[in-house]
């Protein structure tokens, strides 16, 4: 395990405020779907002036699915089409369109069992598919969800995630240099409630551990495995992929720690591989949703 202050990726919606409301009120009169065909149309230009997010890309396809020049490219347009679409697919919630997705979820039972029970646990997200959209489409009626969120996004994201996520009895915990979230993380869990947080991203995080991860070795942030360690609480992964215009898949996979032991260490590494096992598994499947816009190898 390392210590880092990568700020690799922002994490970021892109688009000016005005823009950002402006899709909003497009979305409550018109169908998401003319959204998508006008990003068709606009996917090459972004290609072509962000640079940087489309060769991390690019060299994802090649090297580590060993795709040739022409594939990666191909993969690369399908790539940022399908981000564009789940960033449109946001805002259309935002609009009030909710109720135009579907939702499947393969693993259910493993997040009643454990919202049924009076311990919490947490839920490991990651930047594959659109992981915030499922807490927009679906409601936590036994225990609360605290999300922890990047506290950097517009006040017309912050705003709308604020309105639809509380409905569905989550909180937002925004990551801020105070260290505040760290107090309220361990609140929620002392009080058995549910923390959810992404584990694909260093950033703003203090520590993280090496990986072999897709060909190649990746470093990945320890929080939510040392919480779970030191709390003796139970991990989920979420993976929340998009199937088609009108559908999501969310998958729940257990995160386990198969050594069983008893030092802390062991069991923070082993719950880290455990997660990235199913990452890589998840990323192998649906190739085309990884949304890391940056150089993730080490």
């Amino acid at each position: 395990m390392t210590s880092t202050k990568s700020k690799d990726w922002a994490g970021k919606t892109g688009g000016s405020t005005l823009g950002q409301k402006a899709l909003i009120f497009l979305f409550r009169f018109y169908n998401v779907h003319v959204g998508y065909i006008i990003l068709a149309l606009v996917v090459p230009f972004y290609m072509l002036f962000a640079r940087k997010g489309y060769l991390a890309i690019y060299r994802y396809f090649r090297r580590h699915f060993n795709y040739s020049v022409w594939k990666s490219f191909l993969k690369v347009y399908q790539n940022h089409f399908l981000f564009g679409q789940v960033i449109l697919d946001r805002f259309a919630v935002f609009a009030g369109r909710k109720n135009m997705f579907d939702v499947d979820i393969i693993g259910n039972e493993h997040y009643e069992r454990l919202s049924n029970g009076e311990k919490g646990f947490i839920i490991a997200g990651s930047h594959v598919g659109n992981f915030e959209i499922g807490g927009y489409l679906l409601n936590s009626t036994s225990k609360k969800i605290n999300a922890l969120i990047y506290s950097g996004e517009t006040k017309t994201v912050q705003d709308n995630r604020q309105k639809i996520l509380s409905n569905n009895n989550i909180n937002l915990i925004p990551v801020l240099d105070d260290m505040s979230h760290f107090f309220a993380v361990n609140t929620a869990l002392q009080n058995g409630e549910i923390v959810s947080m992404p584990c694909d991203r260093k950033h703003g995080s203090t520590k993280s551990i090496e990986c072999d991860f897709l060909q190649g070795k990746a470093g990945f942030p320890i929080g939510a495995f040392a919480l779970a360690a030191s709390f003796e609480v139970e991990i989920l992964a979420l993976f929340v992929i998009k199937m088609s215009a009108k559908r999501y898949t969310i998958f729940v996979k257990p995160i386990v720690e198969h050594s069983a032991s008893n030092n802390r260490k062991f069991k923070i590494e082993g719950l880290a591989k455990s997660y990235v096992a199913e990452l890589e598994n998840i990323v192998k499947q649906y190739p085309k949703q990884w949304f890391n816009f940056y150089p993730f190898w080490t």
